[in-house]
This record gives C-alpha cells, structure tokens and sequence, in this order.
C-alpha cells in the first residue's frame, strides 16, 4: 500500500464524492449496506443511489465474526470489490480505523481512497462493547483521516463519525445524550461530516439530538424499529442498516436450506430472483 501523500485520485472518484455529499445534503439519504459484490450490485439494481458496505457482514462473509477482527488490507479488498461492482459512490465502514493510533487511521483512509470509495465511518469504540477512546484521542483520530483525504487529493471524502454510546450504554442513561453532544461538537471541530449514533432509536431523543446537533445525523434502522418516514420527521438525515439485509439473506439462505434437507420442498425458492437477472449485472 503506497504512502504517497500526493493527490492521487481519479476522475471518476472525485465525480462519485461530490455526487456523494450532494445526495447528502439534498434529502434524507437511505443507504442499504452490501457486504460483497453481489449484494452491491443488486441494492443497486434495486434503485439505490449511492452504497454503504456493513462491516459485519464482509467480516462474516471472509469467514470472521464482527468487531474489528478483519484486518486492513481484508476490508480494503473487500471494499475494492464492492467499488468495482456499482457505478455508484461507496462509503465503508472501516470500524476501529485498524490501529489506534491517528497515523493507522491515516493509512487506512488512505487505503480506502485508493480502492475508489469516497466516505468512511469511523468508530470511537477500541473494541465490542468498549471502552471509547477519549473525546481528545478520537478527535485526533478523524482529523487525521481529514488531512489524510486532503493529502491523497479527495477532500471531499466524507467522514462519518460513529458514537458507540448508545450501542454499548456507555454510562449513566441520564447523561449519554449530553456525551453524544459533547462528542459531535469535538468531531465536527476535528472535521467530521455526519454523526453516526447506532442504537439510538428513540424517537424523542432523536428530535433533541437532531435539533442540537451541528453535525447531520445517521441512525441504524432495525426491523421492529421506527420507519424511514419516522426517522426523516425526527431529523435523522442518513439511514442505514449495519448488519440487516446481511441477516435477511442468510435467513432466507438458511430457511431454504432446511426446508430442502428437512422436507426436500423447494417452496422458498418460490419469488427468488432468476439467474439471468443476477448473472447480467456482472457483464461488463
């Protein structure tokens, strides 16, 4: 992986980031994660206009469980194929950043450029369930992935600042919104473009946060949760949805699995895309 701090990307990425941060700012933007190329290029197929990759879902798909255990060169193939599949903008999620120092950030945004994509979200947790770096250190950290994209000539990457406060209920549950705030505040400063709460559904304190806030807000919709229209009258200006259509295909891989070795019915075939469709997207 090149170190050259020398603008280095192409037309064509420099197209899709500012294509990015305009559907961002413009609506409310709804990203459907993928998690290999396949279920990239069929979001796309289904209408969606820019992709977001699920870190999940590749560390399952390599054979991995979640939370940080991939390494970076594994995320950043995993991403290359994904970019290589859609003519659409991808943003990936590169958990921890793959070191926790701001110079391993630095090299993984590098790295991620590189591969085509034009945003990242960053996580502010060192491991599943915590601790979180420091308000301090992970400023540090997303100013460094913000110099990086400048240096690597894609100032227009967009920076995703991801809290695990709500995920993980770190601290008291009275005070975890006041630490949301005093956390997005920090990492606008330090130049972050979006503020990414995954388990904060609450709908309530959503509105409050939306309305504080002085960076856009992302939430991770979950089935059973509130809605897109829901989310959107809240505020939230970005959805997505981590891990679940990863586990909506392996659910439906799994049920027609049983049922052929249980019962040797092929009912849960029924409805499932034809060959033909899939197999075109992949014919150019």
């Amino acid at each position: 992986m090149s170190v050259d701090s020398s603008p280095s990307t192409d037309a064509a990425t420099e197209r899709k980031a500012r294509l990015f941060r305009t559907l961002s700012a413009e609506s409310v933007l709804v990203l459907p994660n993928a998690w290999d190329a396949a279920s990239a290029a069929v979001i796309a197929a289904a209408g969606a206009t820019a992709i977001a990759t699920t870190s999940g879902g590749v560390s399952w798909s390599l054979g991995r469980g979640d939370g940080q255990r991939l390494s970076r060169g594994e995320m950043v193939e995993a991403a290359r194929r994904i970019v290589n599949a859609v003519d659409l903008p991808v943003t990936v999620d590169v958990e921890g950043g793959y070191g926790p120092a701001p110079a391993d950030v630095a090299a993984t945004v590098r790295a991620v450029i590189e591969a085509g994509a034009v945003g990242v979200n960053l996580e502010d947790s060192t491991a599943v369930g915590g601790p979180l770096y420091g308000i301090t250190e992970q400023s540090a950290r997303l100013r460094a992935a913000r110099d990086a994209a400048a240096a690597a000539g894609l100032q227009e990457l967009f920076v995703n600042a991801r809290t695990d406060v709500f995920l993980f209920g770190i601290g008291a549950s009275d005070g975890r919104l006041g630490e949301v705030l005093a956390r997005t505040a920090a990492y606008a400063e330090a130049g972050a473009d979006g503020i990414f709460v995954p388990g904060l559904l609450d709908l309530d304190v959503l509105r409050t946060l939306c309305a504080e806030s002085p960076l856009p807000v992302n939430a991770m919709a979950v089935g059973g949760g509130p809605s897109v229209t829901e989310l959107a009258q809240a505020g939230v200006r970005r959805i997505s949805l981590g891990t679940g259509l990863a586990q909506a295909a392996y659910t439906a891989a799994r049920t027609a699995a049983a049922e052929l070795l249980g019962t040797g019915g092929l009912t849960a075939l029924d409805g499932s895309l034809d060959f033909g469709e899939i197999d075109v997207l992949f014919r150019h």
